[in-house]
């Protein structure tokens, strides 16, 4: 069957269309500077805003903090913030659509500006100047009459120049390191976004509050991407071995720790330490931060009863007096009396009270007292250790994106210098720039040229004699 060519050369045609409408239309969008910044100002805006706000809670923590009435600001409420996704920044289609964005045009930028820049430079050929007036453009330039390139040449060298000649032209450069220095810059910052956006896809975050001696799996999941049911470990165990706190002579905390144990499927040890704030528990790839602290149970005797282990609940104080805990003990075997019992702290006094809510004895662990005609032993308070886990496989590829971002400043740093030299007609004409260290640069061209000068002097004096 005979295929009509205009049709083939049609189809292929339309095959080239969105080829020249990338390359003609949105990449000059894409590589715009100012797009750029204004994608970065807004990533940084909304990086601030997940920074103020509170991320990962409940809704009722919400709710409690951000009213409906009075709103904050007039118009920032709980709903308003759930809808956003203001309690999850970091993991919001539209923040990572702005990551992305930013890092196309970062992307373009490399490949329409930068990339093409430094093949120029790796072309010898279009380096060299071969009219006189090529040299009229440079701030600082000269002519001189007795002298050639070779005159020129190893002066350039012992400034460290890489030199090319071409004929009766000269072209010396040194420094090229610092037009390599941005596209690492660019690069890094590649590096840095998908890594964001890799924490934001495959990353979690949990919070545990395990008593002491207890075995936990982390299960309490308070934000997680997508892509985040791979690193919550299922085969692996942690047991809090004891928990306790240091306090200062005038009885404020010190410090707390945790004595923690990763346990494998068989309830083997397989790593042990010591936490407390500021130094985590690792272990394949999960890290287990020393967050917060409470009271889980209080150990009593009655009389001369078994000892047995009461949970303490964390009372409501409405924001007032900090965080205290208590529980209810009968003191009858019919549960028909009791007494309550309040706790701040697992060293402080333990205040008892009736039913009618009047303090009748004050207690401390390891001591007892009497109420309601019995006994009451107050053997030990069981702490629990507050435990925020998070799991971050992003973490190496931001940690060389940012390594990287710190040498290409470095390099960008770097001055890179370009020198050219003409020899025609007779005359020898030289030239040079730089794109930073100005005054640095003028000092050395300025003894290149002095040299040049006094070795045409002492030439017209060679030939005079």
């Amino acid at each position: 069957m005979a295929v009509n060519p205009s049709f083939l050369t049609r189809l292929s045609s339309w095959g080239r269309v969105p080829q020249v409408y990338l390359r003609r239309e949105l990449l000059p969008v894409l590589s715009d500077l100012r797009l750029a910044i204004a994608l970065l100002l807004a990533i940084a805006v909304f990086s601030i805003a997940g920074t103020v706000v509170e991320q990962g809670q409940s809704a009722a923590f919400y709710q409690a903090n951000y009213p409906e009435h009075p709103a904050l600001f007039g118009f920032l409420t709980w709903k308003v913030l759930l809808i956003l996704g203001l309690d999850h920044v970091y993991r919001t289609w539209w923040y990572l659509g702005l990551l992305i964005l930013f890092g196309s045009s970062l992307t373009a930028c490399t490949f329409t500006r930068q990339l093409p820049a430094l093949r120029w430079f790796s072309r010898t050929s279009r380096k060299f100047y071969n009219q006189p007036r090529q040299f009229q453009k440079f701030a600082l330039s000269a002519e001189f009459s007795q002298t050639s390139l070779d005159d020129v040449w190893p002066l350039l060298e012992q400034k460290r120049y890489t030199l090319f000649r071409q004929d009766d032209a000269l072209y010396a450069r040194k420094g090229i390191v610092g037009r390599i220095g941005p596209i690492v810059v660019h690069a890094s910052m590649l590096l840095i976004l998908v890594g964001a956006i890799v924490g934001a896809l495959t990353g979690f975050i949990g919070q545990e509050m395990i008593p002491s001696g207890q075995t936990f799996q982390v299960k309490n999941i308070v934000d997680a991407g997508p892509f985040a049911a791979s690193q919550i470990p299922k085969d692996w165990a942690v047991k809090v071995n004891r928990f306790w706190i240091d306090y200062t002579p005038e009885g404020a905390i010190d410090q707390f720790y945790s004595d923690m144990s990763v346990l494998d499927s068989e309830g083997k040890e397989v790593k042990r330490k010591t936490i407390h704030v500021n130094e985590p528990l690792r272990y394949h790839g999960v890290t287990m931060y020393q967050a917060d602290w409470g009271i889980s149970a209080v150990q009593v005797r009655i009389n001369k009863s078994p000892i047995f282990q009461l949970p303490m609940a964390q009372l409501d104080t409405g924001g007032k007096g900090g965080r205290i805990w208590g529980t209810w003990i009968p003191t009858k075997p019919d549960l028909s009396a009791g007494v309550s019992i309040i706790a701040k702290d697992l060293q402080g006094m333990l205040l008892i009270y009736d039913t009618s809510g009047k303090l009748i004895s004050t207690v401390r662990a390891g001591m007892s007292t009497p109420v309601n005609g019995v006994t009451l032993a107050v053997k030990e308070l069981i702490g629990s250790t507050g435990l925020q886990i998070k799991a971050d496989p992003s973490i190496p590829i931001v940690y060389a994106g940012f390594g990287l971002l710190m040498l290409g400043v470095m390099m960008s740093y770097v001055s890179h210098s370009q020198i050219w030299a003409l020899q025609k007609d007779g005359n020898l004409y030289i030239g040079g720039l730089t794109n930073r260290a100005q005054v640095t640069f003028e000092r050395e061209m300025l003894e290149i040229l002095d040299k040049l000068e006094a070795q045409t002097h002492d030439t017209a004096v060679a030939v005079t004699a």
